[in-house]
């Protein structure tokens, strides 16, 4: 899933960023109105964490834009503001919730959950590639009878893998799914992370699922 976070506080935006990515989000950042809005008009986000109180373009006019345009992601508006009516301005600019600063973190994810549930269609309990089972919800991953312990952006990127089987993902595709926009294509990162995912999902197994598509990218095949 990837993020966007409209605010101009940077303590809060880094903090809020941070947090996101160490759930395995990818998380890109603006921290004006109108830098918000250009970023948000690619329509490449999963979910728009977007403050009223913005300089240049305050969120609400950010907001009445995307919509204008035709822009369905869900977005969540952060303010000071706690009055009825402006909830209700909010909301009917187009917001999908709302939540008042100072917030607790896991309030904010658990909306954020709420917010991109809501989006999908109904999904499987599970996503299952041969023998290998990755549990959304509960955030699980089996191979076999063996439970694997992954990290967050390691889970990010084998759910990746498990919602496109068979098809080839190359590595600008993994960028934008789960890194963000300041990642540096030209590191060798995410043959690092693929790396790591074969060391503990296809250790010992012939042949692994894994597969590298020789200067192309990588792809998840069923190994039956």
């Amino acid at each position: 899933m990837r993020l966007l976070v409209v605010e101009d506080e940077k303590k809060v935006s880094s903090f809020i960023k941070k947090g996101l990515e160490e759930e395995g989000y990818a998380v890109d950042a603006a921290h004006d109105g109108e830098e918000g809005l250009y970023m948000a008009l690619d329509n490449v986000h999963d979910l728009i964490i977007l403050d009223i109180q913005l300089p240049k373009m305050d969120g609400l006019q950010v907001l009445q834009e995307i919509r204008k345009q035709k822009v369905k992601t869900p977005v969540l508006l952060l303010t000071v503001r706690a009055t009825i009516e402006d909830k209700v301005l909010g909301l009917d600019s187009g917001a999908d919730d709302y939540l008042t600063k100072p917030f607790a973190f896991q309030e904010l994810v658990a909306r954020l959950r709420a917010l991109l549930r809501r989006r999908t269609e109904p999904e499987p309990t599970v996503l299952k590639v041969s023998d290998l089972v990755l549990d959304p919800a509960r955030r699980t991953v089996l191979r076999g009878e063996e439970k694997i312990d992954l990290s967050p952006r390691e889970f990010s990127l084998l759910d990746y893998f498990m919602r496109n089987p068979g098809r080839v993902l190359t590595r600008t595709m993994i960028t934008e799914h789960v890194w963000d926009y300041d990642f540096d294509t030209d590191t060798n990162v995410i043959d690092v992370y693929v790396n790591y995912l074969r060391k503990k999902i296809d250790s010992n197994r012939d042949p692994g699922l894994i597969q590298t598509v020789r200067g192309v990218g990588y792809v998840l095949r069923d190994s039956e």
